[in-house]
């Protein structure tokens, strides 16, 4: 069975930052679940924040490859600096997604970890930028492909092009 490593506060894990999760009513996702195609899992509890914990954002919205080529880090607004964190989540996350088998992620848009389109952009300002989280990142580099929960239609369509080999 082709398997999914999903951001788990898509499926109702507290697991956010402000503690709280962003559970996904779609179809598919549900779909899956019932399935037993998903891999849930949280990079940011994974490499070892907790829950609650400050907000975080990537230094000049810089996006996760530089982050992982050590020329951005990832800072709280206060300064505090969770870059070792974000990172040991994204090496966590691609060895749960590579133990499973997973060739495709379904990950929380925004997120400095997980976002796959856009992540905020370091000022604390509630804007974004377009590019990709930490843990998006290594994922495809990897050869993972990554999804935002926005478009699980794709990721679909996707996992049905795996299935058809």
């Amino acid at each position: 069975m082709e398997r999914i490593l999903v951001s788990a506060c898509l499926l109702g894990s507290r697991v956010r930052y402000d503690g709280r999760a962003k559970t996904s009513d779609d179809e598919i996702l549900a779909r899956w679940r019932e399935e037993g195609r998903l891999v849930p899992f949280c990079p940011e509890v994974q490499g070892g924040l907790p829950v609650p914990r400050p907000p975080a954002e990537i230094e000049g919205g810089a996006g996760g490859a530089a982050v992982l080529a050590g020329t951005a880090r990832i800072r709280t607004p206060d300064g505090g600096d969770v870059t070792d964190a974000f990172l040991l989540g994204a090496r966590r996350a691609l060895a749960a997604a590579t133990s499973s088998g997973a060739r495709l992620a379904i990950l929380k848009e925004g997120s400095p970890s997980c976002g796959s389109l856009r992540i905020y952009d370091g000022t604390f300002g509630g804007r974004t930028t377009p590019g990709r989280g930490v843990t998006t990142a290594l994922l495809e580099r990897s050869g993972i492909r990554v999804f935002g929960e926005d478009r699980i239609p794709e990721a679909a369509a996707y996992l049905a092009r795996l299935l058809d080999g």
